[in-house]
């Protein structure tokens, strides 16, 4: 049949192609150009290691965990390797692939698994201290390592004092960075740090608030490419200015009536991060015209958000259209804490209300027609509460889909039966499958 919109691919995708590849190239041979390599968290102050130099490059390991899990035959061994080694099979399946990496002393990338010279964490999910304790002691247990506890509540329960207490964690951090490396710290690059984190993130919500358009101009499978970024080095100015790039063009998009999924008739999101082997669902999903508008977790995990005066969630204002000073190492880390204590994807760490409140959100300023909730065994984190979620979802008027399954495991994901799920979801909301 006819396309119903024009659809072409983005221009930016090579760029971010190159920019990926050089992250990981970068990390990789940090040491032959005298530069310093460091393991931590996506959700880690990356900006503060920033201070240290421009030759300190970061591994995150949730990202490298879903890399890891799209290869799926990789995956397996270092998951057996894991399990071998005596972990329980239930624990996050992104760490238990890092850890089968370090066992297997490989990398997804090519070659043996890169050594850190230090560790650098942040603390929200039961798992992330264990995380990198354990790492450090299959390196050997001499590499430094320095964890920030952030969970001191939701954003709209923060105080002085709980601010206060994070800020002196990470000022101690800088200390500690500045012992253990034995490199003197640029504030100004702490300052410069901030400024390219928080720009990065309220762009991405920019983006992603295009998406309200009918049609999408960006579909979930493309955005998980390029989401990505944000957990990667969001406080790197490369990372800015692509997202810049990619804002101009979407905002293009939306112009010329540019659609992600051509015969787009049926729109939804999802939740949480997806099982990493099987992406080809969200292509299913296309033959019945349904696109995935994205999701929280791709919206909130590298989006900052809030509520505008017209009710519409929005791109989050930075600090600096805001006029925080940031004109010392004290200021910068405030802001820095203050636009980190706001993360979507922290809230409902402490009540899972808070995420149905923002998902309801996205579903009616979205225009959806449904919602796909992955019963996710391989994060407890994000999966905390979704039965709620699903509740309150259904009680706000929108049709809810779940399967069950695991983002970094793929012995736990059926991937006939969710089909099969699919199937029948898209018939509740009156899909047919259409002719190609």
């Amino acid at each position: 049949m006819a396309n119903k919109y024009p659809t072409e691919p983005l221009k930016v995708w090579d760029k971010a192609k190159k920019l990926r590849q050089d992250y990981y190239d970068n990390f990789i041979h940090a040491r032959e150009k005298g530069g310093l390599r460091w393991a931590g968290g996506a959700w880690a102050f990356d900006a503060v290691p920033y201070g240290l130099g421009d030759d300190v490059y970061p591994l995150t390991g949730e990202p490298y965990g879903a890399s890891t899990a799209f290869n799926g035959e990789f995956s397996l061994k270092c998951l057996e390797a894991t399990e071998n080694a005596g972990y329980a099979r239930d624990l996050c399946s992104y760490m238990r692939n890092y850890w089968g990496s370090i066992l297997l002393d490989k990398f997804t990338f090519g070659g043996e698994f890169p050594k850190p010279d230090f560790m650098w964490q942040a603390h929200i999910c039961c798992s992330h201290a264990k995380w990198y304790q354990v790492a450090r002691e299959l390196e050997g247990g001499k590499i430094p390592y320095y964890c920030v506890d952030v969970a001191v509540g939701p954003y709209d329960t923060m105080d002085e004092n709980k601010v206060n207490y994070i800020v002196g964690q990470l000022s101690d951090g800088i200390d500690w960075l500045e012992k253990v490396t034995g490199r003197t710290y640029d504030d100004n690059k702490l300052i410069e740090a901030v400024k390219n984190e928080t720009t990065a993130m309220s762009t991405w919500a920019e983006i992603c608030s295009l998406n309200k358009n009918v049609p999408a101009p960006l579909d979930e499978k493309t955005m998980y490419s390029l989401y990505v970024f944000g957990v990667l080095m969001k406080s790197n100015r490369k990372v800015g200015e692509l997202y810049k790039e990619l804002l101009a063009e979407v905002k293009d998009r939306v112009k010329r009536g540019i659609a992600a999924v051509p015969n787009e008739q049926c729109r939804v999101m999802t939740d949480t991060q997806p099982p990493w082997a099987f992406l080809d669902v969200f292509r299913y999903m296309e033959k019945f015209g349904c696109v995935s508008v994205g999701s929280l977790y791709t919206y909130g995990l590298t989006g900052m958000w809030e509520i505008k005066p017209d009710g519409q969630w929005g791109p989050k204002t930075t600090p600096m259209a805001r006029g925080v000073p940031m004109r010392n190492r004290e200021e910068a880390l405030r802001a820095l804490v203050e636009w980190n204590l706001a993360k979507p994807e922290w809230q409902h760490f402490y009540d899972p209300a808070l995420k149905t409140e923002m998902m309801v959100r996205i579903a009616k300023q979205w225009k959806l027609n449904g919602v796909i909730l992955h019963y996710n065994r391989g994060c407890e984190g994000l999966s905390l509460g979704i039965a709620e979620n699903r509740l309150g979802i259904m009680k706000a008027g929108f049709p809810v889909m779940t399967f069950e399954g695991n983002m970094g495991d793929g012995r736990e994901f059926d991937k006939a039966r969710t089909m099969s799920r699919i199937d029948s979801f898209m018939e509740t909301l009156g899909m047919k499958k259409l002719e190609s």
